[in-house]
């Protein structure tokens, strides 16, 4: 069993969290927020989330061409986003598993699977 904790990030829905004109241009919100997730893998998310942290960023639609980066690996989903972080989140075995997305569909289909729950603002605060 991996004792490293998953972060599963939909992208989509935390870039979409913010009304900074993301709309725009989606594939650059979305690396940006990419960026910023880069230290979370060994800062962890105090208190709830202590290092070292895998990070995996879901991203869709017009942003399936961002490529990951050192600390932050990228999946690009073939369909929907959030299909692409449930099977994440099965495949994922016994290991620490959280999510962080304000949808609720997603969040009712993965706490099923087990795993834990946040909203952006506490990725993003």
């Amino acid at each position: 069993m991996d004792a490293t904790p998953l972060l599963i990030v939909d992208a989509a829905n935390v870039v979409g969290s913010r009304p900074d004109g993301w709309w725009r241009d989606r594939a650059g919100a979305t690396a940006r927020l990419r960026d910023t997730l880069v230290p979370v893998g060994g800062q962890g998310v105090p208190p709830e989330l202590p290092p070292p942290v895998e990070v995996v960023l879901v991203v869709e639609g017009a942003a399936r061409e961002v490529p990951g980066v050192d600390g932050v690996r990228v999946v690009s989903a073939a369909g929907s986003g959030d299909d692409a972080v449930v099977e994440l989140v099965a495949g994922a075995g016994d290991r620490r598993r959280l999510v962080v997305t304000a949808d609720r569909a997603l969040r009712d289909r993965v706490t099923v699977l087990g795993a834990e729950v946040y909203g952006p603002r506490w990725l993003r605060p």
